[in-house]
């Protein structure tokens, strides 16, 4: 078999393949987006619930949560990069 008449085939459809590939791709990338959002509001409602318990915690709580919901965001907005990296390669 000549190995130049395999390198120069050309699979029908490979572009749309590849097409529908990004669009996936980029769509699942996209849920990514739901899960920080949820993991803030749960660790917004209990740091809440915390300072309504114990006041005296109320600045320990604040800057804690603070620092999980910017963590949480950065995990977000990098899922969303990559939906949009992903959607303009279509």
């Amino acid at each position: 078999m000549d190995p130049t008449l395999i390198a120069q085939a050309d699979v029908a459809g490979s572009a749309d393949l590849v097409k529908m590939g990004l669009a996936i791709g980029a769509g699942l990338a996209v849920t990514g987006v739901g899960g920080p959002a949820i993991g803030v509001g749960l660790a917004a409602s209990k740091s809440l619930e915390g300072m309504a318990r114990q006041p005296e915690a109320t600045g320990r709580l604040l800057a804690n949560t603070l620092i999980f919901a910017a963590l949480s965001e950065a995990l977000g907005l990098f899922a969303f990069l990559i939906a949009i990296l992903l959607f303009l390669q279509l």
